[in-house]
Order: structure tokens, then sequence, then C-alpha cells
């Protein structure tokens, strides 16, 4: 007859068989049920802990670790294993601690070596700048002089004027489509007249759908490039009757996302009034500096360059409002239910250019809806998560149809939940080149009605996710 412990025994194995296929929710469900039937051994939680970090649940990935190591002390891959989740979150003194451990434990595991030296920089690097901190750092549009500034001999695309056109965002497409980048000139002037027209908006825009238009809502794109222009190219490119709304996550990731976001910002400057961005957790200077935007910047253009977009992220709107129907905002709703669309509409985000870690601004980008009623800590460590009867009460309360959000891949490419009254949208399709998710948008007519629309991931050059990233982070890729 078999035991609980040789059955829990067969069912990591299982698990562990799930993880090679990279069958993430799989191999969890394998962990859960060997932890039911024998919760004393530090290798199961240890091991859904690595599943749950491959699923960017990092707050879960941190209790798993952390009740391994309760269990043995010794475990070294739970050490491991947590300081990866807090490295994720950009916690880097809290995963330091974890990889000075593992190299105590292994001193001759190098990639550990490697990892630990990286975070020391990193807190080193965090604790100079705040040491130099005082009051509000001067612009990097200080002393830029665009006037006398020359564009390289070798530019050979559309010159840019004092005003945005068509033909100088098609030329850009296909330079971008090619490998090649625009001159610097070009790409401080896209991005401060973004940031201009940014801070003129409110924090939540309010849109309306006129009967000769439509709106299309996209979510997470994550610097693949080519997957954003294959929407464009289904769906039709941005006019001022074609409107489009992108819901966060532009950036990060993926090795195209300083073309994506010029692209972005530069319809924005072509449409002001018919192209919209909300801000999401990766228009962020901590996620920046962890998930490669910041080297791809440096890569491509410079540190002035990285410096512009983020001053432009502080800038940009926390949500809008489709019709007096739909909020889109990146990631979900409140841990008050006293939030209403007032509190968004009267939010001064000009006093905060980081979310930090608790408040509304931090909330809107991080937070996640849940099958269960009521409100848990969240699975990714910040935040929290909601469940079907908050996202009710608050659509009630402010006289929505629904909320759409993003921020989580749905291997469909979306979702509908909360009995339609969530909605989430991922535009990134086979996220990471790993994840074989479908990507979707959703077009909006003017009678407000959603039609959910999916696709698959296109070709793309051989450059890999993170190429970019200057963290332990880009050697962790899945």
């Amino acid at each position: 007859m078999t035991t609980d412990s040789e059955a829990a025994i067969a069912l990591k194995n299982e698990g562990n068989v799930a993880i090679a296929a990279k069958n993430w929710e799989k191999a969890i469900e394998c962990y859960n049920k060997a932890i039911e039937l024998d919760p004393t051994k530090a290798v199961f939680y240890s091991n859904r802990a690595l599943a749950h970090t491959r699923l960017e649940s990092h707050g879960f990935s941190i209790a798993d670790a952390s009740k391994s190591i309760e269990l043995d002390p010794t475990y070294i891959k739970a050490y491991y294993r947590r300081a990866t989740s807090n490295l994720s979150l950009a916690r880097y003194a809290e995963a330091l601690k974890d990889f000075r451990t593992v190299c105590k434990m292994a001193p001759n595991d190098q990639d550990a070596r490697l990892k630990m030296q990286e975070c020391e920089k990193m807190v080193k690097k965090i604790n100079f700048l705040k040491a130099i901190e005082v009051g509000e750092p001067a612009s990097a549009a200080e002393g830029l002089d665009l006037a006398s500034m020359a564009v390289e001999s070798d530019y050979d695309g559309v010159k840019l004027g004092d005003e945005m056109t068509l033909e100088f965002i098609e030329c850009m497409i296909e330079r971008f489509k090619n490998g090649k980048k625009l001159p610097k000139k070009y790409v401080y002037q896209i991005v401060l007249k973004a940031k201009e027209i940014f801070g003129s908006e409110p924090t939540m825009p309010e849109v309306k759908i006129a009967d000769t238009q439509k709106m299309t809502v996209c979510g997470d794109t994550h610097g693949q490039y080519f997957d954003l222009l294959e929407i464009f190219n289904r769906n039709g490119y941005p006019t001022e009757e074609h409107m489009y709304l992108f819901n966060g996550d532009f950036v990060d990731r993926g090795s195209w996302s300083t073309e994506i976001a010029l692209l972005l910002f530069a319809y924005k400057w072509l449409y002001p009034r018919n192209f919209f961005l909300n801000r999401g957790n990766h228009e962020t200077d901590d996620m920046n500096r962890v998930y490669g935007f910041e080297g791809e910047c440096k890569a491509k253009y410079n540190e002035r360059t990285f410096k512009l977009f983020s001053e432009a992220f502080s800038a940009l709107p926390l949500a809008t409002l489709i019709g007096d129907k739909y909020l889109v905002l990146h990631g979900g709703l409140f841990s008050d239910d006293k939030i209403t669309l007032d509190d968004i509409r009267n939010y001064d985000r000009s006093k905060q250019r980081q979310p930090g870690q608790e408040g509304l601004m931090m909330e809107m980008l991080w937070t996640d809806p849940q099958n269960l009623p009521g409100r848990s800590p969240s699975k990714r460590g910040v935040g929290m998560m909601f469940g079907p009867d908050v996202t009710k009460r608050f659509c009630e309360r402010n006289g929505l149809e629904a909320i759409i959000r993003s921020h989580e891949v749905r291997m469909g490419g979306y979702d509908v939940e909360h009995d339609g009254k969530c909605i989430t949208v991922f535009s990134a399709p086979n996220y990471v080149d790993t994840s074989g998710n479908k990507g979707a948008y959703i077009n909006i007519g003017p009678d407000y009605k959603l039609q959910h629309n999916v696709f698959d991931a296109v070709p793309h050059p051989d450059i890999k996710p993170m190429a970019y990233a200057q963290s332990p982070l880009s050697s962790m890729m899945m």
C-alpha cells in the first residue's frame, strides 16, 4: 500500500516533468497536492516557488521559498529562488542577502557569484543616488539646445521639422523594421513633445466615440515591435477616425522597446486627441533598470534618452474613461471601496514620479483580479488582488459596465471575468518568445459594444528578449 509520503514524492516527480515541459500551472497543481499529503518537505515548496516565478507570481514564490528555508535552512535552491523573485521586484538588498548565503554555502557556484556581484553594484548605485539627492532633480532636457543640434550625416530618412507628419512616421516604421535608428535630435524631439502633451492631459482622459469613429484598446506590448505592427496591419493604422489606446507596459523584456515607445509617442504627437497611452507598471524606473529598457536606451542612444523617457513616463495618464462605460487602467482596482472616478480625476500625478509601494497610483498599476470574493495579498509581492464582489461594487458605484485592464498574460489573449465586469487584454503574443500565448486587442464602436480580436506572434529578427538587460535577470529568462 502506498503511503502518503510515497504518493507525495510521486506527485513531486510529476510536477518536475511539468516544469521541464514549461507547464507551470500543471506543476503548481502537482506540488499543491504533494504538500497536502506531506507538508514537511522543503523541496516541494522550493519547486513550487520556481513555477510561481515563471508565472511572475513573485509574492507567492517568496512565500514558498521562505517556507522551504524554514523547513530546511541548508536548502540552497530555496535561497536562490527567493533571491530571484526579490530581484524581479527590484528589491536588490533582499536579493543580495540570499545570493550571499548561496555563495557561502556553495563557493564554487559561479552563476550565483556573478548575480551577487551584480546585486552589489545595484545596491551601491541606488545608495549613491539617494545620497546625492537634493530636492527635485534637474530635468534631463536642461541645457539641451535642439535648434542648434545637427542630425547625423549618415541619416537617410525623412526629415522631422516642428510638426510630426505621417510621412515621417511611415519612414520611421520602415527604419525600425530594418534595424536602423533615428538621429538623437529626433528622439529628443519626439520624447519631449510627447511629455508636453501628456502633461497637458488629465490623470484620466475621458473619450467619446463619434458615429464615424472606432477605438482599439491594446494591452501590454513589451518591446515586441513586430507584433505591434501585426496589430496595425490586421486592424488598421491609427488615424483621426481610428483611435487607439495602449494600456501600459510598452517597454521592457522585448528588445525593441525604444522602437515601440518612439512610434507610440510619435503617433501621440500626430493625433494628440485621438491616440491615448496609459501608464503601466513597466513605465517606471525600477522595472526599467531590471528588465532592459534602461540598457536598451543606453545601447541604442545614450543615458540622456532614458532619463527623458523616464520623465515622459511619469507624465502619462493613469487611466482612460471610454464613453462613461469602461474604465481602462493597467492593473486594477483598489484596497478601499470608497475610491471613485472622482478620486482618479482629482489625483495629482505630478507630485509622485514613481508609484512606490502603496497608494492609489501603485494600485492602479499593480493590482490583479482573483476568483475568490474580497481582497488578498498580491501573488506578485506588490499591490493586492481583488474579487468579483469588489469589481461589482466599484462598477455599480461609478455607473460603469466594466473595467478593462492588462498587466497579465492570458493564454487566449484576453479574458472576461467577474461576471463580465473585468476584462483583461494582453497584446504581446508568445510573450518573451516562450509563453505560447495568443495576443489580443479590443475594438469599440460608437455603440460601445466590445469586439475581441485574437492574433498570433509573427517572426522577428534573431534578438532574444532581455538582450539589453544590465541585471542578473538577463540570464534568468525562461
